[in-house]
């Protein structure tokens, strides 16, 4: 029972181990999460810590709640590279009494969005009878888009993007660090943002110079750092190296990101994946948003006579 979960917890304000290998904060003992936002919010909120293969899985279950909601134990577990065992351990450390409560919390997540979903699943392959298998690979990640773009417009927070707006246009140089799969969107960015009038500099430089060229900036300056599992080591000791003395806004994948705690705003962006590759459709969508945004409230701030950095 989740009571046992909480039977360590000391008095408010203290931190108590449970026998369940959590820790958790008695502000979070309220009984384990009803639905899929209360489970993000309980694992974004810092309320509770894991053991490193706990935490583990928690990762994996944020970036892939469809591989929770679909899949059975030896398989999610293979693909989070744990034990079975361990996902249990997970689900009774957030105060579930097995892996299978936990599950249907990802199952009822989908419950209104499964029928449109296997709609077009159906349309798909029925306008895809004869058609070429580029066709048919064209359809998946228009689909695969549509389900990212989707996910993120239905739980962005509105006023994280107005909070980050104002610290990005108050800046005097936008830093932009990003690496592997995330660079595309950091090589737009500094493109978007050099039209619209915003100074930048784009880190990732040849001859390894980077961590010279973010010791520039200052409190004056923000940076972006864009990272998704597995996250590129570079972009992370960067990004900690920046935070020191520079604001950061953090565009990565999960509450468990090592670029979470060096934020000062930062957004969880899921792509879906069509045959296991993904697209940057949702996170190329929040990264123009942030430009063309930031754009605009320099303009208006100069139409008002308040300060905007040249």
């Amino acid at each position: 029972m989740y009571s046992s979960f909480v039977a360590g917890v000391k008095r408010r304000g203290e931190v108590g181990l449970t026998d369940r290998g959590g820790i958790l904060e008695e502000g979070a003992a309220d009984g384990p999460p009803r639905d899929f936002q209360s489970l993000r919010d309980l694992m974004a909120s810092g309320r509770i810590r894991l053991p490193k293969r706990l935490a583990q899985v928690g990762a994996f279950a944020m970036a892939n709640p469809d591989e929770i909601a679909f899949g059975t134990v030896a398989s999610i577990a293979e693909k989070a590279a744990v034990q079975p065992s361990t996902l249990v351990r997970f689900s009774q450390a957030i105060g579930f009494q097995g892996f299978s409560d936990l599950q249907a919390v990802f199952r009822d997540r989908l419950r209104d969005r499964v029928a449109p979903y296997d709609d077009r699943l159906r349309s798909l392959r029925a306008d895809g009878r004869g058609a070429s298998a580029a066709a048919a690979v064209f359809d998946g990640f228009c689909a695969a888009a549509t389900r990212s773009i989707e996910a993120l417009h239905e739980r962005a927070d509105l006023q994280a993007i107005d909070a980050a707006v104002a610290l990005l246009a108050r800046a005097e140089t936008i830093y932009l660090i990003a690496q592997r799969r995330s660079y595309p969107i950091a090589s737009t960015l500094n493109y978007a943002f050099g039209k619209l009038g915003v100074k930048t500099v784009l880190v990732g430089s040849p001859n390894g110079v980077d961590a010279e060229t973010v010791s520039f900036a200052t409190e004056r300056d923000a940076a972006i750092a864009i990272s998704f599992t597995p996250y590129a080591s570079a972009t992370v000791d960067l990004t900690r190296q920046i935070a020191r003395r520079t604001p950061v806004v953090v565009v990565t994948d999960s509450p468990f990101s090592p670029l979470v705690a060096d934020g000062r705003i930062w957004f969880e962006v899921v792509e879906a994946d069509y045959q296991g590759f993904r697209s940057l459709a949702a996170t190329m969508a929040l990264a123009m948003t942030l430009a063309v945004a930031v754009a605009e409230a320099r303009r208006r701030s100069a139409e008002n006579g308040t300060y905007v950095p040249d």
